[in-house]
Order: C-alpha cells, then sequence, then structure tokens
C-alpha cells in the first residue's frame, strides 16, 4: 500500500500526539482503519488514499492544538475524526493547519476549556450564545445538556449573568423508588445529579459550593419555579421531555429581563404517565418559527459520551423504525 508520511519537528508535542503507548494513534487506527507507524519524529500513514488524507489532517489538527498549548483527549480524538473529513484534507494546501473550530466557539470554564465537536454541536453553542431563548433535542450522550452549562457558566465568569439557575422535573425513569430519606435537599437532590455532575466539570467543587452558597447558582426541580421571574440570569431546564405541557408554559414565561434559557430533551425518552401530552413536544409545535427562539437538533452522529452509544441509538432507532 502507498503511505503518507507526516514529519513532526517537536519530539515533545509527537509524545503528546501519540499518547501513553501510542494509544492516540491506536484510537485513529481503530476508527478509520488504517496504521500508523512511528519513525523518530515522523509518522508513516498506511493504508487508502482517502482514509490516509483524513488521519494526516486529524494527526496535523491535534498537533496544532498541542503547539497551542492544549490537552489531547480520547474525546478531543474522536472530535477530530468527525470533523477531518477526507474532503477538507483534499481541499486544504500541503502544510496548512486545518482548524478545527470556528473563533470564539471555545467556552472558557477555571477548569478546562471546553468546545464543540460536531456540526450540530457548534450550531447549537453559536444559538445559546445569539438567542433568548433555545432548544436542544436529540438523543442522550449529545452534549445537549453539558454544553448549555458550558455556555452558562461562561457567561457567569465573563459578568453577561448574575447567576444560573438549572432545573429538571423530578420524574423517575420507569421506576418507584419510593418515599425518600432526609430534608427537602436531600430529596430532590437525586434527581438533579447531573446538573451538579456538569458544574463539576467545568468549577473546582469549592467554588460550586461556594456559588451555590450565594445563590448565584440555584438547581431546583421543575415545580419550584412557579411564581418566580428569573431576572439576569441563564436558565437550564433538563429532560424537558418530562414536563407536561402546563409546566412547560409555567417555566417559559419565567424568563425575566436580560436573560437567557435553554430547554434540552429527549423526545424518545419520555417517562410521563401513559396518555400525558410531552410539554417539549408541545413547545416544539406551538413555538417555532417565533422570532428569537432557535431549535437544534441532534442525531446518534452527534453523541460523543462513548461511540458505542451512538451505535447503541442507531440500533435503537432502526428497530422501531422496523416496528
Amino acid at each position: 500500500m502507498v503511505e503518507t508520511v507526516l514529519e513532526f519537528p517537536d519530539n515533545r508535542l509527537l509524545i503528546g500526539l501519540c499518547g501513553e503507548y501510542d494509544r492516540n494513534l491506536s484510537q485513529i487506527e481503530n476508527q478509520l482503519g488504517l496504521h500508523i507507524l512511528r519513525r523518530g519524529n515522523r509518522l508513516v500513514v498506511v493504508g487508502d488514499k482517502e482514509l490516509r488524507e483524513q488521519a494526516a489532517a486529524v494527526l496535523r489538527s491535534l498537533y496544532a492544538r498541542l503547539e497551542e498549548g492544549r490537552s489531547i483527549g480520547a474525546g478531543d480524538i474522536d472530535g477530530a475524526l468527525r470533523f477531518g473529513s477526507a474532503t477538507a484534507a483534499a481541499k486544504a494546501p500541503e502544510g496548512e493547519q486545518i482548524e478545527m473550530f470556528a473563533p470564539g466557539m471555545e467556552l472558557r470554564t477555571r477548569k478546562k476549556p471546553i468546545e464543540p465537536r460536531t456540526e450540530a454541536q457548534k450550531a447549537y453553542v453559536a444559538n445559546l450564545f445569539r438567542n433568548e431563548l433555545g432548544f436542544g433535542i436529540g438523543p442522550a450522550g449529545t452534549g445537549k445538556t453539558y454544553l448549555a452549562v458550558a455556555v452558562g457558566v461562561t457567561m457567569l465568569l465573563t459578568g453577561a449573568v448574575e447567576k444560573i439557575v438549572l432545573s429538571r422535573p423530578a420524574v423517575e425513569a420507569g421506576e418507584r423508588l419510593g418515599f425518600l430519606p432526609g430534608d427537602m435537599k436531600e430529596k430532590v437532590d437525586p434527581y438533579m445529579q447531573p446538573l451538579y455532575d456538569a458544574l463539576n466539570d467545568f468549577l473546582p467543587a469549592r467554588q460550586v459550593e461556594k456559588l451555590i452558597a450565594e445563590k448565584r447558582i440555584e438547581i431546583a426541580p421543575l415545580a419550584f419555579m412557579r411564581g418566580r421571574t428569573l431576572a439576569n440570569s441563564f436558565v437550564v431546564l433538563d429532560e424537558a421531555q418530562n414536563s407536561t405541557a402546563m409546566q412547560m408554559k409555567m417555566f417559559l414565561t419565567r424568563l425575566g429581563e436580560g436573560s437567557r434559557m435553554v430547554i434540552t430533551g429527549d423526545r424518545t425518552q419520555v417517562d410521563l404517565p401513559r396518555g400525558v401530552t410531552s410539554g417539549l413536544s408541545e413547545a416544539e409545535r406551538i413555538l417555532k418559527g417565533v422570532q428569537g427562539i432557535s431549535f437544534n437538533y441532534f442525531t446518534a452522529k452527534d453523541v460523543v459520551r462513548h461511540p458505542l452509544v451512538g451505535r447503541i441509538i442507531e440500533a435503537w432507532d432502526a428497530d422501531e423504525a422496523r416496528a
């Protein structure tokens, strides 16, 4: 087979590019179906022409990331593979670095920079900055809530908003857990845990606790939103498919001056009682086309949680289509 030889001048960065025990190279090999050999400060890519061009584009973009002082993880490689198409590689002049993300799309948090990894995620983040109300609809693992919280943290740290309000319906996922012990916070915290997880990924735990104590971050069930006006806030309603039509209308009308609101949900995972209409579906039907409201949709191709999750979703969708 014909091979492509790539030369990287900085051996220290090349070590980071290859990863411990060359695991980064192995990930690229497995996902593209080719071979990458390491010879000194060169990488030799062996495989079909289109795959070699795609691998070369991905390796150059990851090396450029290291030159900027940023790290590389499995998720970053997966994102590079999504963007480093053979078409883009063919169009790029020799030696030119391919930009994975548009300027301004990096979300700065206290722990790490966050970047959209698919075209759908890029459009979603752009709309969250552009519109006062945005919807993110799609399957699990596509980054709907994660990116929404990242945008909220970025806006809080830059002073664009004064507080973050995160909410979810307290609906059990197909199980009856019975009465939970403890005070109100201890009862609702299990439902809110995914929101705490996202925050702790962007901010030091001590700072999260301090911001919660100062009421600059609020995490509360959807039922607690009634009667409030949320001004100068970044507001997220997660798992919105489990809100009723009345709850959705109530929540949307909490939007106050200087605030932004994001509604995320998965229409395939409704846990409401049979016969109860999902508030997410109603909002989508009623608000489509309203100025200042954006709708972004995700598919299994946008799953960044784990490659296998995307294949599980595709298999499930295919089975339902046959039924």
